[in-house]
Order: C-alpha cells, then sequence, then structure tokens
C-alpha cells in the first residue's frame, strides 16, 4: 500500500496522453515503460516524461518491473494482450470495454482467477463527482425509490475528427460497444446490476467517409449496426431506457436523467468525470443543482488505476472485471435482443462497487480505500 504499482503501458494512441498526465501526478502509480507497434509513436508519447522505457510488447510483458499492464490497444487486441499479461504474472487494467465479446471477456476473468491476477476496467468517469454526487442522492433517498432513467447518446459519427475511426466501425466497435460502457456502467453504479434486456438497431449506411487527418475522404466499411436502443431491466426494479447512436446530426436530451418516486435527477455526461448535478422534486419549480458531495475530485482519465492499485488485496476495486463484463454482457445481449426480437436475460451479474467519498486531495493515498 505504501509504494506505487509501476505500469506498463502496451499501446499509445490518443487517448495514452490523458492517462500518462494523470499517472505522473498521482502517487498510487508509476509508468515504467510503454510499448506500441510503432516505436516511433511510443517514443514521442511519452517524450515530456523521464525514465520511461520503451519496448516491444514482447520485453514489457517480461519486464520483472512491471505490476501492471495498461491496456491501452484498440478492442479487438484487448483479449490477446490482456490474456499475454496474466500469462506473465501482471495485473491487467484495460480501456473499455473489457474484451470485444463476452466470450473473450469471460477467458480474461477466468485466467486471472486461475493465476490469482486482479482485472479492471475503464470507464473510471463514474469514479468523479459527476456520477457519485448523484448516486449519493438516489442513496439518501433524495428522489425517493428510483423507478426510471434514460440515457442518451446521439453523435454523427466519430469518423468526423478521428484520422482512423476503422475500429469504430467492426465488431467490438458502433456507439454500444464504443459509448455504452459510460452510460450503462453509470447507471449501474446508481441503479443496481441488469437482469433483462429488450433491443432493437439498425444501420443507416454501408460505408462512412473519414473527415480528418492523412486519409481524409476515404471511405470505410460499416459492419455493425450504427443506432441501437432498448430498455434495461434492473434487479432494483428500475427500468432505463438506452438511445445509442452515430446516425444523429445532434441532441437536446440530457445524457442521464434518474426519475423516482418524489423527484427526478439530471446526471452530467458520463464521459466526463464532474459536471453539475440537478435536482426536481415533486413540488419544487424547475431545477437546482446540488453541491458535490462525493466522487474523486480533479480526476482524470487514470484515476481508476489508481484506485485498483490502492485497493487492499481482496477486495474487487471500483472500476473492477466484474463490473466491465457485466456491462459488456449487457450490451451484448442488448444487440442480441435487437437482431432476435425477444427479450434476453443477463446471465451476469455484479455488485455495485463502493461508492466514492470526496478526498480531501486527489493524490491522498486514504482516498482511494
Amino acid at each position: 500500500m505504501g509504494q506505487p504499482m509501476n505500469v506498463g503501458v502496451v499501446g499509445c494512441g490518443a487517448i495514452s496522453a490523458q492517462y500518462f498526465q494523470t499517472i505522473d501526478r498521482l502517487p498510487q502509480v508509476r509508468l515504467v515503460a510503454v510499448a506500441d507497434l510503432d516505436l516511433d509513436r511510443a517514443r514521442e508519447a511519452v517524450r515530456p516524461y523521464t525514465g520511461v522505457d520503451v519496448l516491444t510488447v514482447t520485453e514489457l510483458m517480461a519486464d520483472p518491473r512491471v505490476d501492471v499492464v495498461l491496456n491501452l490497444t484498440v478492442p479487438a487486441a484487448h483479449a490477446e494482450v490482456a490474456l499475454a499479461a496474466i500469462a506473465a504474472g501482471k495485473h491487467v487494467y484495460c480501456e473499455k470495454p473489457l474484451a470485444a465479446t463476452a466470450a473473450d471477456a469471460e477467458r480474461i476473468l477466468r485466467a486471472a482467477q486461475d493465476a490469482r491476477i486482479r482485472v479492471g476496467c475503464a470507464p473510471d468517469t463514474v469514479l468523479g463527482t459527476g456520477t457519485q454526487t448523484a448516486r449519493k442522492a438516489i442513496d439518501d433517498g433524495l428522489i425517493g425509490r428510483p423507478v426510471a432513467a434514460t440515457a442518451t447518446m446521439m453523435t454523427p459519427g466519430h469518423e468526423r475528427w478521428h484520422p482512423n475511426p476503422d475500429f469504430y466501425y467492426v465488431p467490438g466497435g458502433g456507439p454500444l460497444l464504443d459509448m455504452g460502457p459510460y452510460y450503462i456502467t453509470s447507471l449501474v453504479t446508481m441503479l443496481g446490476p441488469v437482469t433483462a434486456v429488450i433491443g432493437a438497431a439498425n444501420r443507416t449506411r454501408a460505408k462512412r467517409t473519414i473527415g480528418s487527418g492523412p486519409r481524409r475522404g476515404e471511405e470505410i466499411p460499416v459492419t455493425v449496426d450504427t443506432h441501437v436502443t432498448g430498455v434495461l431491466m434492473h434487479a432494483s426494479g428500475a427500468l432505463s431506457t438506452l438511445v445509442m447512436s452515430f446516425d444523429a446530426a445532434a441532441t437536446r436530451a440530457p445524457h442521464i436523467e434518474v426519475h423516482g418516486e418524489q423527484g427526478s435527477l439530471v446526471v452530467p455526461n458520463p464521459n466526463h468525470f464532474d459536471g453539475p448535478v440537478q435536482v426536481s422534486r415533486i413540488g419544487e419549480e424547475g431545477w437546482r443543482d446540488l453541491p458535490v458531495s462525493a466522487g474523486y475530485l480533479e480526476a482524470g482519465r487514470g484515476v481508476g488505476l489508481a484506485d485498483f492499485a490502492a485497493t487492499p488485496a481482496g477486495h474487487e476495486p471500483r472500476a473492477g472485471g466484474s463490473l466491465a463484463f457485466h456491462v459488456l454482457d449487457v450490451m451484448e445481449s442488448l444487440l442480441a435482443s435487437a437482431h432476435s426480437g425477444a427479450a434476453v436475460t443477463i446471465a451476469s451479474t455484479c455488485e455495485r462497487p463502493r461508492p466514492v467519498p470526496v478526498p480531501t486531495s486527489p493524490g491522498d493515498m486514504s482516498s482511494f480505500t
């Protein structure tokens, strides 16, 4: 607990910079090595940081200094990299989703259990003050018994800004697998696990045109559903309506609303760590902001990794593998329901992760336990 966990990163794409900045300022973790298929890209990514070795993936897995492998590869490679790390005796923390399929994710968790290795997974945005303040309001009974929620994410698609958006439109991608983890993890954090789903989905175009970078104007194929909607039935009895789309120009719908018998909450974007939580109770007029009452302050991507590092052995990290697997199972089941037209019972479950109290300092070790 008193020593930082040494981190080796596989994958130095766009998201890695945010992780490196967070790791650099938190005492629970220390970046010691990175690996990427493009070693020049890896060198450039860690240029601002001293004492970080650039290695091949094989070298990083064999490096005895590395305690945990931070897996920032594309979703299709998540299982391969995670299983290699587990085989090397290293803990794993993965970008979302845990794997491209629930079957692969189950392989990861089974291998980790057999090897007594711990697995964590993004998103960790739900550990910030936005979702956590909303959760505390629900747990404190501010809106009464939760009965329903809505979660909406609608954009024209990531190919407009991402220079290499291919992976968004192959299995493991699409709006549900890409953005759904933020929204469903937030819903599970606030309302508990999901027991059944019913969904519908479609895709509007067979090809997408890249809008930026050296490949601007190039067309890429679409092999996944790009508009997914459905209802999640929580074990608590609440019903969540979900809409995830790469086929809409814009929306004015709140990212998440939670409705209880006595009031309603507006929950900020679960892709962000903070933002105002608003409440309107029966008998009140309009909405009022709630004061920040829970969550990691000044959080950034990687705070879940620090929480993972500081969680005592034998306890599930807040951004843990069982939660990530359940969320992936829910998403995969929602797509299966969309294609079959029938409701699907969710085979997996998970515990709601422990709530996060407001820390006195974002780097205070005691705030992570």
